[in-house]
Parts: structure tokens; C-alpha cells; sequence
């Protein structure tokens, strides 16, 4: 950005963006977020930070103005990440407000925007992600919840699972297919149904890291209004390809690495004795150094996607892959290394103390690091494996 007005004018918004997260953000929320192993807050955190961004007029960064979005330019948008990230603020779900949201911009009825944006934006709806089945995880197109039209509704049957904050949501996309002859991604159609609707059970998956955080999801005999598809019957998986490139966009969990290497700094500054020499070991420096430069790489593939973006381009699979494929990569390293800093007290159970249930054992910042290693692991698997954004750069490059 040459243009010396532009500048200033980001510099200003930048700082009118500290000041209100210095406002905003409370010691509770500010620990809240720390204390976060998972991939998003908590329920009643992301609730209260959510309503705190509604007031202000900043709950859906990326929508546009007349959707009741700010307005903003890409650019801005990833000063707010990263500031939000700086400041330590609660992580706010996806799939409402950067999934959900821009798939009925783009594809919804006028009748669908009226009734959901709206609710989306102030938090009413809280939304979760039926995609992945049992059979089928990246390999989405392999679904099988099936959804046969009966007059007006679908009738629906089958299974979700993996479906991050089913516990909390009130409402839940998901992926069924419509045509029982179809093959691969022909015959999927995208439908919206509230959570109590009846037939639709709920049953908890524990990580590994001790979190509640994702569920399997039954239906049965689950009757949704036609209404409530998006865009033409058996014509779903366009859309499912649309909202991926929202969901593998590498600007969040870009952040994510910038909060976990700030907090590795709050951790050295608060160590002593034996626990302050481990931040002080050579390997350790050199390797929180390898992290550093190749979080400042990605942030600079994203100011040049910025640029496309700017220039009235789209994303693309390509670009969204490769933001998925180094982000996640960085975080799972950025992970590990503030497990191992912890030496001995990384083998400790922190779970208690991660739900308010006893006090940490040993220094104050080894509750999360080791959950935080263990959720992680997720991050090379959820919104396509690795393998398969290698898959998409590859046919990109080949031009298959």
C-alpha cells in the first residue's frame, strides 16, 4: 500500500479498533479466551462477545454493508483479525457468521435473507455444520443422509458427525442427498433446519484433550420445509464448494498462531527458575524464530490475496487450500512447542483446572498448552485433510 492517505486512513482504523477492544474486553473475557483449548470460546463466551460486536456494529466483519455488515475492505478486515488476535479477544464460531451468512448472500432466497441474516448477525440463531458423516469426511461428495421429498418437506435419515457446538446451536445446515441414483457430488442439496426439530438427536463426543466441543448427530425420520433448501434441488455441492472457500480461508487460523506465540511471551515473562532456563535454550529460540518467519510468509500471502481480492477477484480453491493447508501446519507446530517449553508439567492432567474445578499444578500459564497440543491435532483433518488441499494445489497447478 503506497498511497500515503490509504495509510493513514488504516493506521487510524487501526487504532480506533485497540481502542475499543481496551474498552471492550474484560479481565473475565481476557481469561476466558486464554484459558480456550478448543478451536472456538465457549457458549456463554462466544455469547457475550458476540452481543459486545453486535452493538458495535462489528459482528460480521466480511458481509457486506447493505447485509448489515461495516463495510469494510479486505484489508481492514485482516487489521481486525489480528488486532482481535493481539488483544487476546474470545475466539467467535465460524459457521454462522462465516459460513452460514455469505452462503445465503450469495445463493439464499430474498424470503431467506430477510428471515436469517438478520438473526445471524445478532446472535439469535446460533448455527452448527452438518457435512461430514462417518463414511465421509473429506471425502464430502461420498455422503449418505438421505432427504426424500414428501409434499412440501424432505424427510430425512442418517447421520452427522463431528459437528462442533451441536450442543449449543439452534439451527444447523447440512448436506443431504436428494437423488438416490446420483454419484459423487450430483444429487446433494443444502437445507436448513432448527435444532428442536423432532427426530434430531444430539449425542457428545469427548476429545482427547478432555473438550466437549464436537457431537454425531441423528435423523430420524426429520421432516424440513422444501423452503428451507438453499438454491435448486440436487445442486448443494456448488454450494458446499462456495462456503469451503470461506471455511478454508487461512485468515483465522493465522490468528490462532499469533495468539498462541503472544502467549508464549506472556508465558516466558511470568517463568522462573528451571521453567524460565527452558525459554532460554537455544532449540527452543530457534524454533519459536521458524514459527515467527513463517507466520509473517503467511500473512504476506494474505496481503497479496488481499490485492487480488481488491482488484475483484475471487479466492479460489487454490488460494483457500494453501491458506488451510501452511495455517493449520503452523498452528499444530506453534502448539507443540508451547507444550514441550512446559517440560515435566506438559504430562499433567490440567483438566480440573480447565473447568473451574481446582487450581493449575505447577505455574499459572501450564493449564492450556498441553489441551491446546491435543485439540490441534484436529486441524490437519477438519475442513479437508491435508492431503486432500495437496490434491487441489496439485490438479490447480496441472491445470486437471
Amino acid at each position: 500500500m503506497n498511497d500515503p492517505v490509504a495509510q493513514e486512513n488504516l493506521k487510524a482504523f487501526r487504532d480506533e479498533v485497540r481502542a475499543f477492544l481496551d474498552a471492550s474486553l474484560s479481565p473475565e473475557l481476557r481469561a476466558a479466551a486464554a484459558g480456550q483449548a478448543g478451536v472456538f470460546s465457549e457458549g456463554d463466551v462466544a455469547r457475550q462477545w458476540h452481543d459486545i460486536l453486535y452493538r458495535r456494529g462489528w459482528i460480521a466483519p466480511a458481509w457486506p454493508s447493505e447485509y448489515g455488515g461495516p463495510g469494510w475492505s479486505p484489508m481492514q478486515r485482516m487489521v481486525f483479525e489480528h488486532e482481535c488476535a493481539n488483544a487476546g479477544a474470545p475466539t467467535l464460531p465460524a459457521m454462522g457468521l462465516q459460513m452460514c451468512g455469505p452462503v445465503l448472500i450469495g445463493h439464499g432466497t430474498q424470503a431467506q435473507k430477510d428471515y436469517f441474516l438478520p438473526r445471524i448477525l445478532s446472535g439469535d440463531h446460533f448455527w452448527c455444520q452438518g457435512y461430514s458423516e462417518p463414511q465421509a469426511g473429506s471425502d464430502l461428495s461420498a455422503l449418505r443422509c438421505a432427504a426424500a421429498r414428501d409434499g412440501d418437506d424432505y424427510v430425512v435419515n442418517g447421520t452427522k458427525i463431528w459437528t462442533t457446538h451441536a450442543q449449543y446451536a439452534n439451527w444447523i445446515f447440512l448436506l443431504v442427498r436428494t437423488d438416490p441414483a446420483s454419484r459423487r457430488g450430483a444429487g446433494i442439496s443444502f437445507l436448513l433446519a432448527p435444532m428442536d426439530t423432532p427426530g434430531i438427536t444430539v449425542r457428545p463426543i469427548l476429545s482427547m484433550s478432555g473438550e466437549h466441543e464436537v457431537n454425531q448427530l441423528f435423523f430420524d425420520d426429520v421432516r424440513i420445509p422444501v423452503s428451507n433448501r438453499v438454491g435448486p434441488e440436487n445442486e448443494g455441492w456448488r454450494i458446499a464448494k462456495y462456503l469451503l472457500e470461506f471455511e478454508r480461508g487461512g485468515g483465522a487460523a493465522g490468528g490462532r498462531v499469533a495468539r498462541v506465540m503472544r502467549r508464549l511471551y506472556e508465558a516466558e515473562a511470568m517463568a522462573q527458575g528451571a521453567d524460565a532456563e527452558r525459554f532460554r535454550e537455544p532449540e527452543f529460540i530457534k524454533r519459536r524464530a521458524e514459527i515467527e518467519i513463517e507466520l509473517m510468509a503467511l500473512e504476506m500471502t494474505q496481503f497479496r490475496s488481499i490485492a487480488a481480492s481488491e482488484a475483484g477477484q475471487t479466492v479460489g480453491d487454490a488460494a483457500a487450500s494453501t491458506f488451510k493447508l501452511v495455517a493449520a501446519t503452523l498452528f499444530q507446530k506453534a502448539t507443540e512447542l508451547a507444550m514441550d517449553v512446559l517440560g515435566p508439567a506438559a504430562a499433567i492432567d490440567q483438566r480440573a483446572a480447565l473447568e473451574g474445578r481446582g487450581p493449575v499444578i505447577g505455574p499459572a500459564y501450564a493449564a492450556v498448552p498441553t489441551a491446546r497440543y491435543l485439540n490441534a491435532r484436529a486441524m490437519t483433518v477438519f475442513g479437508g485433510t491435508s492431503e486432500i488441499q495437496r490434491s487441489i494445489l496439485a490438479k490447480a497447478a496441472l491445470g486437471i
